[in-house]
């Protein structure tokens, strides 16, 4: 399920982005998407390519990958980000929701440290 305003769009430096054509209310599920699980194997291989920066760590021991289908690869990074993602481990999804309201025309940020508030820095420079 992904929301119909959502849409695919340059970020600039950060290449491509989520966006919406309408403003969302907080609190707001704009996506629920299924996953690709793979081994802890398949990530030494994904880790290799490009596919890197758009995995996610799987599982409670997040000894596990995921690629996650819809739109969830494509959310940027912000340390002030306004939405955040959610695992379902036993459904095999990721969903995001808004953490604020969010105006027509802007961008929808994930933090990459799962808490939409952590400050911890990630592995490359997000600045």
């Amino acid at each position: 399920m992904i929301l119909s305003f959502l849409f695919i769009s340059s970020s600039g430096k950060k290449g491509r982005g989520v966006f919406t054509s309408e403003m969302i209310k907080a609190k707001t599920i704009i996506e629920i998407s299924p996953v690709i699980v793979m081994s802890r194997n398949d990530r030494l291989l994904l880790d290799q390519t490009m596919l890197h920066d758009y995995i996610f760590e799987w599982g409670e021991k997040r000894n596990q990958c995921c690629v996650a289908l819809g739109y969830i690869s494509m959310y940027n990074h912000s340390y002030q980000s306004n939405c955040e993602y959610t695992m379902d481990y036993e459904q095999e999804s990721i969903s995001i929701k808004t953490m604020r309201s969010i105006k027509k025309g802007e961008e929808l940020f994930i933090n990459y440290n799962g808490d939409w508030n952590n400050k911890k820095k990630i592995w490359f420079d997000a600045t």
